[in-house]
């Protein structure tokens, strides 16, 4: 009977001990491999579960065949079938992919700096010609006819300082788009070199709106949906034409 209660007792103490095994490891985002922490980790099988600590690192109860579910937000959950009691690494995919920020730095001026030197170099069409109001406010004397802005209006050399401010502006809102698209960060997106890449920058060229004040996201964004754009064109007129029947 003691031999019984002994072996009845063993066993039970087997049994508890192999249901206290762990499996441990850490979680790490898919993306940017740092570790992921406060993952919740549940053994759907056993009904027990746990997070994971600051440094990802988790250890949880498990048996051999148990399924482990990992969660977060902001992530897709990761299933782990328990084969073996070695450590494993769990690496979680982003519900939505943060983009990494790119910064090209030109070697020339930027549009400001640009439009800023060349106002200094044609002064005089930005300083008493580039006075367009006609009426005047004088000191104590009201409202006025503006000199200035009469002579403008129907001198000759008005016109061309008007004419030659417009090529200016023009001028610089081309450079305010060619400063944002070049062809550095383009084809860092793209991956396309030489003619295609010259091909795809002008085709979708955005316009100075757009490039003046879309987030880095968004300007991001509208390149790879171009992109796309462009290799369904490419796939479209690269087929070959149908052979007519003989």
């Amino acid at each position: 009977m003691k031999y019984l209660l002994l072996m009845l007792f063993a066993g039970s103490f087997v049994s508890a001990f192999a249901q206290e095994k762990h499996i441990d490891g850490i979680v790490v985002d898919k993306y940017t491999n740092d570790r992921i922490a406060i993952v919740n980790i549940r053994n759907v099988t056993a009904g027990n579960d746990i997070y994971d600590n600051l440094k990802g690192e988790y250890n949880i109860a498990a048996s051999i065949g148990d399924i482990l579910i990992f969660s977060k937000d902001g992530y897709y959950p990761d299933t782990l079938k328990v084969e073996n009691y070695d450590s494993r690494a769990v690496y979680l995919k982003r519900t939505a992919i943060q983009l990494n920020e790119v910064s090209i730095r030109d070697t020339v001026l930027n549009p400001q700096a640009r439009l800023a030197a060349t106002k200094r170099d044609y002064n005089k069409v930005y300083g008493s010609l580039a006075n367009k109001d006609l009426l005047s406010l004088s000191p104590g004397a009201g409202v006025g006819l503006s000199i200035d802005a009469l002579w403008n209006s129907f001198s000759r050399s008005g016109r061309n300082a008007e004419h030659l401010r417009n090529e200016i502006q023009s001028d610089y809102y081309q450079n305010v788009i060619d400063y944002r698209y070049n062809r550095t960060f383009v084809g860092k997106i793209t991956g396309l070199k030489d003619g295609q890449l010259t091909e795809f920058m002008r085709r979708y060229r955005p316009g100075y709106w757009f490039a003046a004040n879309a987030s880095e996201y968004d300007f991001i964004t509208y390149i790879k949906a171009n992109y796309k754009r462009y290799l369904r064109r490419q796939k479209t007129y690269s087929l070959q034409a149908l052979q007519p029947a003989k």
